[in-house]
């Protein structure tokens, strides 16, 4: 498991080893768990504060194609 960034320093966006497709990022903290699409960028499983959301959305826009690749490179 390996944190890829935080945010408000109690969430945690996680990529893990060996996980199962769809891609996918693990946003972790407080009461949230949620898994994110990498593709879609949607959340597929649990919820997220829509504020929390915005700031997630947007790192991952920014990382998306480098967290993609990372993904893959894990699921070896």
């Amino acid at each position: 498991m390996t944190t890829k960034q935080r945010f408000r320093n109690k969430y945690r966006l996680q990529l893990r080893e060996k996980d199962h497709e769809p891609l996918h990022v693990h946003l972790v903290g407080g009461e949230v768990n949620a898994k994110i699409d990498l593709v879609t960028l949607k959340v597929v499983a649990g919820n997220v504060p829509a504020g929390l959301m915005v700031e997630v959305y947007n790192w991952l826009v920014t990382n998306q194609s480098e967290l993609i690749k990372e993904w893959k490179k894990c699921q070896r």
